[in-house]
């Protein structure tokens, strides 16, 4: 797998979707944005737009947590999109480069009540053109979720295409520069979320190879997962010295 193109989508997922589905640090991100989207107190009717869905794993679970919230994934990977509709048949699931012009249906324009953005924005060139392209269809005091990396980049990471890793003022700047409110922008992950992204990091090139498929994945690997999905339970937010960045931005009313 080295030596692959890191804007390849489709190769990717084909690559690193069960890997990927064992990663603690996705399960805590998802734990982060359930705890900033707070769906379980929003008023019906909640239509949610995935931005950067994956292979499914977050609709899935927002289905499990409240059945009927409406969901539309996007995401620039077919194989993605694909992976995501056999696991979500309940949801609606689009392609969509991020770099170009949205190519969704006039139906879509103000629909979004609630919009997640999860480990997007650090592969894109220009994170704020694409969130000012995706504006128009967020509903007026649209709630979007937005989770980037924070701290030194790994080689994983720029193999799968990281361009940076975030400040919380270059995260902020994103926000405001695409015309959204930051209501709420966090430092997470202090400090085992850390202690695991200095894991990754030691692991360097043979981290690549390793996640290729889930069967490849060293014992001690899943050792080392289990440990740190325990150890995750006790990160907090309410430091400034996580990597792990979450912010909630809102459509102007």
């Amino acid at each position: 797998m080295v030596g692959k193109s890191a804007d390849d989508w489709d190769e990717h997922w084909a690559a690193y979707a069960a890997s990927n589905a064992l990663n603690p640090a996705q399960a805590y991100r998802r734990k982060l944005i359930f705890e900033l989207l707070a769906l379980g107190k929003a008023p019906a009717p909640v239509r949610l737009l995935d931005l950067g869905s994956g292979s499914g794993e977050f609709a899935r679970d927002v289905l499990r947590e409240r059945a009927d919230v409406v969901i539309l994934g996007l995401d620039g990977s077919a194989a993605g999109v694909a992976m995501a509709q056999r696991k979500v048949p309940g949801a609606r699931f689009v392609q969509q480069d991020f770099t170009e012009p949205m190519a969704l249906e006039q139906q879509y324009r103000g629909w979004a009540t609630h919009a997640v953005c999860s480990e997007v924005l650090e592969h894109l060139d220009q994170p704020e053109a694409m969130l000012r392209r995706v504006r128009p269809y967020f509903a007026k005091g649209c709630k979007l979720v937005v989770t980037v990396p924070a701290g030194p980049m790994a080689a994983f990471d720029r193999h799968i295409g990281h361009r940076r890793h975030f400040t919380r003022d270059l995260l902020a700047r994103t926000l405001l520069g695409a015309g959204l409110d930051v209501v709420d922008l966090r430092s997470a992950g202090f400090p085992f979320f850390n202690l695991y992204r200095l894991a990754v990091i030691a692991r360097g090139n043979a981290l690549i190879e390793d996640a290729v498929e889930q069967h490849a994945l060293p014992r001690t690997a899943r050792a080392t997962i289990r440990m740190f999905s325990l150890l995750f339970r006790l990160n907090v937010s309410t430091t400034r010295l996580g990597w792990q960045l979450a912010a909630i931005g809102a459509e102007p009313r």
